[in-house]
């Protein structure tokens, strides 16, 4: 359960940060105003205490394992709000982030 617990806030962080830096973007470059910006920084701060969440107490390792995380995020992200289309490096480098993820977070360590 602990894994999954993990994931799945992951996921929400990703959602928070993604989508609020989407909406900063969106609201600058793509003109759509302050309104925007106000929701995407309140969605990244929310992000902030999501992470906190986390089961693991080591903040190095959870920000370091959440990359994995945010890179496979953002370009999902990109590819159903924005219509990119990630290339098969693009998939790959993702693959290789998010295995990078899982061995950092969940890998089996020694108690001592």
């Amino acid at each position: 359960m602990p894994v999954l617990r993990s994931a799945a806030l992951f996921l929400l962080a990703a959602l928070f940060e993604i989508g609020g830096a989407w909406l900063v973007w969106q609201g600058v470059r793509a003109h759509r105003g302050w309104l925007w910006i106000t929701g995407g920084v309140l969605a990244l701060g929310a992000y902030g205490f999501v992470a906190t969440a986390q089961p693991d107490a080591h903040f190095g390792r959870v920000l370091a394992a959440y990359g994995g995380i945010f890179v496979a995020g953002s370009l999902l992200w990109g590819a159903v709000a924005d219509g990119y289309r990630p290339d098969r490096w693009d998939i790959a480098g993702a693959l290789v982030c998010l295995t990078g993820m899982a061995l950092i977070m969940w890998a089996p360590r020694n108690a001592g």
